[in-house]
């Protein structure tokens, strides 16, 4: 039996004491939560602040994104090293605004998930295809490109997958019930041929506008073990309810 996992993608909002002031709102309703795995994922800014606040608590800590080096001449660049010293225990790698906005490549990816592993970071690995894709029938070509390639030579330890579908991201659109488990689906089929019976033990998560109206019924699905969230992570009592989703 898979744990559920509701991870929060806060992307570029909240300053440490907006930060702080909604963890002081959401901890009390989710502090007795042991059967969700609850994750967040602040600006790199807030990473200290939210760790200090979640200690003794059910809330596990991400980053937004790593650099593949160690160390060195990288400015602006984060490394894995710098956010296991802050307590991260989680790694959010390939999300697509990732990919769209900063050129983020499955070779770059791939370097970042083993890295990211070496270290001991769980790593919730973002595939998912446009509109335009979807669009002209290359919705599983694209899933299993992302997978294939972001994945080579990784062990399927510690990895956790998040379909985003990008034409759902932020707009509002969510894939049907159906579409969400039909892609979920093939994902674990891919996984599966790379690590046979161990796939049975990752997680999918979906991402894409989720929201507390559709949680309950994307989390019926077979295939979708959580959810990455955005915009409906930002509000204490809307990912409060997320986490608290009707089984």
């Amino acid at each position: 039996m898979r744990k559920p996992l509701i991870a929060a993608n806060w992307k570029m909002n909240k300053t440490v004491g907006e930060a702080e002031a909604f963890l002081h709102d959401f901890i009390p309703l989710v502090k007795e939560v042991r059967d969700t795995d609850i994750v967040i994922a602040p600006p790199f800014t807030a990473l200290s602040a939210v760790a200090s606040r979640i200690k003794e608590t059910p809330v596990q800590l991400a980053a937004q994104n790593m650099f593949y080096e160690e160390k060195g001449a990288y400015t602006g660049e984060i490394a894995p090293g710098m956010l296991t010293d802050l307590c991260c225990t989680y790694a959010i790698l390939g999300h697509s605004e990732r990919r769209q906005y900063f050129g983020e490549t499955d070779e770059i990816l791939n370097r970042k998930v083993k890295v990211a592993r070496s270290y001991g970071l769980t790593v919730i690995f973002c595939i998912g295809e446009s509109l335009e894709e979807r669009e002209a029938g290359q919705t599983f070509s694209v899933l299993q490109r992302e997978v294939q390639e972001g994945l080579k030579g990784v062990g399927p330890e510690g990895i956790v997958i998040a379909y985003e579908p990008i034409w759902a991201i932020g707009t509002g659109k969510t894939a049907t019930t159906g579409q969400a488990q039909e892609a979920h689906r093939f994902i674990r089929e891919k996984l599966s041929a790379l690590y046979g019976d161990a796939a049975s033990s990752i997680r999918i998560l979906y991402g894409g506008s989720v929201t507390p109206e559709n949680i309950d019924a994307l989390m019926k699905c077979a295939d979708i073990d959580g959810a990455l969230v955005g915009g409906a992570s930002l509000k204490p009592d809307s990912f409060a309810r997320l986490v608290n989703f009707t089984r």
